[in-house]
């Protein structure tokens, strides 16, 4: 999108292109992550390759109820792995003649001053630095962007929850056309896909299981039990194409930007997977950000820039809160018979009231309103 309008920029990536493109990731994208991506020039293969979904499904036990998406919005969402995304964007990348440096190694922020900025690192063997304008720190919850600010200069917020996901991916068509969010005495399942062929299953795991306690046979029987008869008589197995487990937390880290250095998508806050949020408020910061810098470079002034942080926050939060009511409706939290009884009366509540439905289908399909 830079490119576009003629602002030069350099990405620096720690790991190789092979690592990168092959990672699975997300897959569930807002209308404004699609409407971005086109923006960008780069939606042609997501137009063509990508599912359509216009509702998803809740399960509590045997009981099923769809979320009518287009029929409470007007929007639905659309399905393209993240994995895929990426490869679009590098291939334009690389198309344009843009600077991309892979194993770029031993990143570090040397200096952000009024001046400008500046980045050392090492690639193939020799040492180089970058004088820039700005950093867009892009580098996930691990980098070294936030790292690089001291840590009085920022607030963080964080809340870990007593669980992981184990997910599996498999070369088997999905259970069922939409998503399945299953609420089960046994734990949460989520029952997703990346295409026609290819499915993407969770699990609500332990923080202490470990990823070669699980069998393939032993996911398969744990998420046929978990899901209503219906979807668990016609689930369809094989072996795994990938595994692992993920930890579950929200973290938030405000500001969002230190004088030339700006946080993006994960280095600034993750959220829990339900409700599918991380990469679409990832691509929401992007656009902000972008809009800011075309207005410094096409006319000097620094509005938008000194306004992404709070802009970006608002939009974070929201999706913070969503994430953490989904996950707090949808997932085993003790062998408590209490809360699991304020569950059901929330999903009874739910199903019942057009107005609650209304709710959850909007925060779902997300409102790309700054």
């Amino acid at each position: 999108m830079l490119h576009r309008y003629g602002i030069d920029s350099v990405v620096l990536e720690r790991c190789t292109r092979e690592h990168v493109e092959g990672r699975v990731r997300a897959g569930l994208l807002e209308q404004g992550t699609v409407n971005l991506l086109a923006q960008a020039g780069v939606a042609e293969r997501l137009a063509r390759e990508s599912l359509t979904h216009a509702g998803f499904t809740l399960a509590v036990g045997d009981r099923v109820h769809r979320i009518d998406l287009e029929a409470l919005t007007g929007h639905g969402v659309t399905i393209y792995g993240q994995t895929e995304v990426t490869k679009d964007l590098v291939d334009a990348r690389l198309g344009n003649g843009g600077q991309l440096y892979y194993e770029a190694l031993d990143v570090a922020v040397q200096e952000l001053s009024d001046r400008g900025a500046r980045i050392t690192y090492r690639h193939n063997g020799a040492s180089h630095e970058i004088e820039c304008d700005f950093i867009a720190g892009c580098d996930g919850f691990h980098g070294v962007s936030r790292r690089s600010v001291p840590r009085q200069a920022m607030q963080v917020y964080e809340r870990l929850y007593p669980f992981g996901w184990l997910g599996m991916l498999a070369e088997v068509p999905p259970v069922s056309k939409e998503l399945i969010y299953s609420n089960h005495a046994r734990g949460f399942a989520l029952c997703s896909m990346r295409s026609a062929t290819r499915s993407r299953y969770y699990v609500q795991c332990t923080p202490q299981d470990r990823i070669e306690e699980w069998s393939d046979q032993r996911f398969w029987d744990e998420l046929r039990a978990r899901l209503p008869h219906e979807y668990a008589e016609r689930l369809v197995t094989g072996p795994s194409i990938e595994k692992g487990i993920a930890s579950i937390r929200s973290f938030v880290v405000e500001p969002m930007s230190f004088g030339r250095l700006f946080l993006v998508g994960d280095a600034a806050h993750i959220v829990p997977p339900a409700g599918a949020k991380g990469l679409n408020l990832a691509a929401a910061d992007v656009r902000l950000l972008h809009q800011a810098l075309v207005e410094f470079y096409s006319s000097g002034r620094r509005t938008l820039l000194d306004e992404y942080s709070s802009r970006a926050l608002a939009r974070v939060w929201r999706a913070m809160r969503f994430s953490w009511w989904l996950t707090q409706l949808t997932h085993k939290f003790s062998d408590e018979p209490f809360a699991h009884k304020l569950q059901l009366a929330e999903l009874e509540y739910l199903v019942q009231s057009p107005a609650a439905s209304l709710s959850l289908a909007e925060n779902y399909v997300g409102a790309w309103r700054d």
